[in-house]
């Protein structure tokens, strides 16, 4: 019985510190996230360069093809009055969805980065066409991103340690089970005992009254002690084996389990906003990296078309020298032109390359990826910024994300004003045996002094639901701010786009005029280079004003917490720039 007690007295004990623990620790910033009962899978991509040059726009003649890493970046050259034409398509071509396949079979395995190099359990092979609209992108995006795999793997880290505590105050129920081998091998002294026995018959002996005068009487203190040994060797040796079973139940914890259980909820929810808003970042650095792939390619083609025309007009001025129709210098200048164009050919084409790598990096993908989503520009107004306002007071994650830190401050107010409530717990012990011992109860303890402060627990509760509020009025400010200020962004690259109309159709129109007066002699080759200049840099300046919208908008969408709805505007849009690989 004195066994079982104690034994009952230690997982008490275990379980009171447990719960101490707890509410001790329910302030720990966590800051994990989401997923089922699963690991969530991180996929690693496969490219498979399945383009033909037949994918390619255009259907005359292929010049300055670069080739690298087995991506064939190729720039067309079409007809001649093509080429003169605005960039501009007013008619918007539908954007095909092709559907990217994933292949899981199934299982999950162990595969390399193809970036770092770095193995990655639990993934699973992505293969993908290296032609991709931006919609299929962004499906990819979600798939391949480590930062968005490693918040869904802290979502799921946060909504088990919730499952966890859920179950803090259901019945503990133990085991206890011993086995005991001893053996004993001592030598006992028993001279003090001896002694004492002897002095203790000696003084009765002498306390009888009245007394015995029997001569030659027996010593019987002496008779005793020599019958008892001065030391004694004690030998013992066996087992013993033992078992019992118990269980402690706190049925009444004074809310400590809902407030642990809720503040843990709210770190999720917290780690769950911030998902989101990794998420959404990472949206928009797709559409970023995207089009600035899709502007670098037009300028590369643009600077490539330049250097053709002035090729042409090199080999013409050397005709007119060699017939006398031009001067030496005109002819010098020509040649100057022409190294010009050719170096700003180069240097635009290393351009394209750079920032087709970016978005490569970006979806993790070890061949080049070719944008077919192509640059637009929308002639309809946006709808009124109240619009806008309203969808990012209810939809972005920052404001969920603040509303999460509130929530745990109230978990927290809530948790420490338990803290001179008392804890109630059924107990009970029994051994597993023949006749066994038992004992079962019930047990209330109180904090009565010492531990956390519970008035200063309070107030800092309080002052960080304070914080809360605040911080929800700061962060809806900034982001009316904001969302109008992008707002005004797209309206004002819209307005530069269309200004920029008047500027492409007289450089097209002016570079025509040059053209024909070289041939008849009335324009030098200078004269044509400079038309041709002006031609490509309101060409250029066109594509980067409608690049500007487009980042513009994104930028917006992002502001207002719905990065996806980008996809909207994009299929709506009525103006939509040529690309250089089509479907």
């Amino acid at each position: 019985m004195k066994f079982a007690l104690s034994t009952l007295s230690t997982a008490v004990m275990t379980v009171t510190l447990m719960g101490l623990a707890a509410s001790h620790s329910a302030n720990a910033n966590d800051d994990v996230n989401t997923s089922q009962n699963e690991v969530a899978p991180v996929v690693v991509t496969q490219i498979v360069d399945a383009d033909t040059p037949s994918s390619l726009q255009g259907n005359s003649g292929i010049k300055n093809s670069v080739q690298e890493n087995g991506t064939q970046i190729t720039h067309t050259q079409t007809d001649k009055n093509l080429a003169q034409k605005s960039i501009i398509k007013n008619k918007a071509a539908p954007i095909e969805t092709q559907p990217v396949k994933a292949e899981s079979n199934g299982h999950l395995t162990t595969l390399i980065d193809p970036i770092t190099h770095k193995s990655i359990e639990n993934s699973y092979p992505l293969e993908v066409s290296s032609l991709l609209s931006l919609e299929q992108a962004q499906n990819i995006l979600l798939q391949v991103s480590p930062k968005i795999a490693a918040n869904q793997a802290a979502i799921a880290a946060s909504e088990y340690e919730t499952d966890a505590l859920k179950t803090i105050d259901h019945p503990l129920v133990f085991a206890r089970a011993s086995a005991t081998a001893y053996n004993l091998d001592a030598d006992v002294d028993l001279s003090s005992i001896k002694n004492g026995i002897i002095n203790d018959v000696n003084s009765s002996i002498d306390g009888i009254d009245p007394p015995i005068d029997i001569e030659d009487l027996p010593d019987f203190g002496e008779l005793v002690g020599d019958r008892i040994p001065d030391t004694y060797d004690l030998k013992r040796s066996g087992s013993t084996t033992g078992a019992g079973l118990g269980v402690v139940w706190p049925i009444y914890t004074a809310g400590r389990t809902a407030a642990l259980t809720g503040a843990s909820t709210a770190r999720t929810q917290e780690a769950v906003a911030d998902s989101i808003l990794d998420t959404n970042e990472l949206y928009n650095t797709l559409v970023e990296r995207y089009f600035k792939a899709q502007l670098a390619i037009i300028a590369a083609y643009l600077r490539d078309d330049a250097y053709d025309t002035v090729q042409q007009v090199d080999h013409m001025a050397q005709r007119l020298l060699e017939e006398g129709f031009i001067s030496r210098v005109d002819r010098l200048e020509a040649q100057s032109a022409l190294a010009d164009a050719k170096s700003e050919s180069v240097n635009a084409n290393n351009d394209a390359r750079l920032a087709m790598m970016a978005l490569q990096r970006l979806l993790r993908t070890d061949y080049r990826i070719k944008p077919s989503t192509p640059l637009f520009v929308s002639s309809r107004p946006l709808p009124d910024v109240n619009y806008f306002q309203d969808l990012a007071l209810n939809n972005h994650p920052g404001l969920q994300k603040v509303a999460a830190k509130r929530a745990q401050a109230q978990q927290l107010h809530a948790l420490s004003d338990t803290g001179y409530k008392p804890t109630v717990m059924l107990y009970g012990y029994s051994q597993v045996e023949k006749d066994p011992s038992w004992v079962a109860g019930i047990s209330a303890s109180w904090k009565l002094w010492g531990g956390l402060d519970k008035k200063a627990s309070l107030a800092s509760s309080n002052a960080k639901i304070r914080q809360a509020d605040l911080s929800e009025i700061e962060v809806s400010d900034n982001l009316l701010l904001l969302v109008e200020k992008n707002w005004h962004d797209v309206n004002n690259a819209q307005s530069r786009y269309q200004a920029l109309q008047s500027n492409v159709d007289l450089a097209a129109e002016v570079l025509r005029l040059r053209q024909l007066g070289l041939q008849e002699g009335l324009n030098t080759p200078i004269d044509v280079v400079q038309a041709q200049t002006q031609y490509l840099k309101a060409r250029t300046e066109q594509a980067q004003a409608a690049n500007t919208y487009v980042q513009s908008l994104a930028a917006l969408m992002q502001s207002c917490g719905t990065p996806l709805a980008f996809n909207a505007y994009l299929n709506a849009a009525d103006i939509r720039l040529p690309t250089l690989y089509d479907k």
